[in-house]
């Protein structure tokens, strides 16, 4: 993983992130600030001095921009803090690692609320809607990547009409980082994740095959349908950036798909995810994979039969700035599987 320090030592900043060739980029937020953020215009005045991250992405983002001593509180965390981000992290109070309650929230007085999914503060949620938090004067920022329509795809999770991309990640690093008035952090988390995805660009599939994927998040039960990443899903982002494809072909952002449906997509490669939260005891991939090499029909998938199982951290099936780490964990499983170059 990239040495996270000599970026922002060269630009005067705390250690987070870095570059081998660092560039420094000038300039700072103008107030008030005006952003268009999934449909409603936000007006900043100046930087929010008690922030909350209410998903995992969005508190690591904040994290990830040194912005630790400008926030009062997390929730909503499927994995564990990235490791580098840890002793940041443990300066913030953590409310819970599931929905907070509105209350909680505001009882941190926060004056800025950044959101991770529409779940948590869309019109279905069991937490509040952006107005209640508009009407206590708390400003609240939604990921752009998750802004997702609902009309074709009945659930809280929307479809998506193409496949997602960093750019939509790296948009919504520069607002954030606009909106704190840290620009140059912003920029150069932006740079970093920029090159990565080049080299991972680049990787080169074994005679030049056009690998199949299915991204298996959890299921309540060996039984019940998967959960599963979606065909313009970040899952099929990865697919995508390693040469190959996704086989779900669902527009839905998080489609349930029966296991004789995963059967006939007939995949070549599956990637179990990992999660720290133990919902369901398919949470955890050993028991995905026990399940995988076990039950009759399904272990008769090429994928299975050719022991191409690689593990993922779950949260990197979100749009998130996880997604990549996980794109280099699948890369480098496969290169030991000699599936990559």
């Amino acid at each position: 993983m990239t040495s996270f320090k000599s970026l922002l030592a060269a630009c005067g900043l705390s250690a987070l992130i870095g570059l081998a060739a660092p560039p420094c980029y000038a300039g700072s937020t103008a107030y008030p600030l005006t952003l268009e953020n999934c449909g409603i215009q936000v007006t900043f005045k100046k930087a929010p001095e008690r922030a909350i991250g209410l998903g995992q992405n969005s508190a690591e983002i904040l994290l990830l921009l040194g912005l630790q001593d400008k926030m009062v509180g997390t929730a909503f965390w499927p994995s564990k803090v990235l490791p580098q981000l840890a002793e940041a992290n443990a300066k913030v109070k953590l409310l819970t690692v599931e929905m907070p309650t509105f209350e909680s929230m505001l009882a941190e007085n926060p004056d800025f609320v950044a959101v991770a999914l529409p779940s948590l503060v869309g019109p279905n949620s069991k937490i509040a809607k952006r107005e209640d938090f508009d009407k206590v004067g708390v400003s609240t920022y939604l990921s752009p990547s998750t802004c997702l329509s609902t009309k074709d795809v009945k659930d809280q999770y929307g479809s998506r009409g193409e496949l997602w991309n960093m750019d939509l990640l790296y948009k919504e690093i520069d607002e954030l980082s606009q909106i704190f008035d840290v620009v140059d952090r912003g920029q150069a988390l932006i740079a970093d994740f920029k090159a990565r995805e080049a080299k991972l660009r680049g990787s080169v599939v074994k005679d030049g095959q056009n690998l199949s994927y299915v991204f298996w998040f959890s299921s309540p039960s060996p039984s019940a349908d998967a959960y599963v990443g979606g065909k313009n899903s970040a899952s099929g982002f990865i697919a995508d950036l390693l040469g190959g494809h996704n086989a779900i072909t669902a527009d839905a952002e998080w489609p349930t798909v029966g296991w004789e449906g995963i059967i006939a997509a007939n995949p070549d490669v599956i990637v179990v995810a990992s999660l720290d939260r133990n919902r369901w005891e398919l949470d955890k991939p050993e028991a995905k994979i026990n399940f995988l090499n076990t039950d009759p029909a399904v272990s008769q998938i090429p994928a299975v039969k050719n022991k191409a199982l690689v593990v993922m951290d779950g949260q990197a099936m979100n749009p998130t700035i996880r997604t990549i780490y996980g794109a280099e964990q699948v890369a480098e499983q496969l290169k030991a599987l000699g599936l990559l170059k």
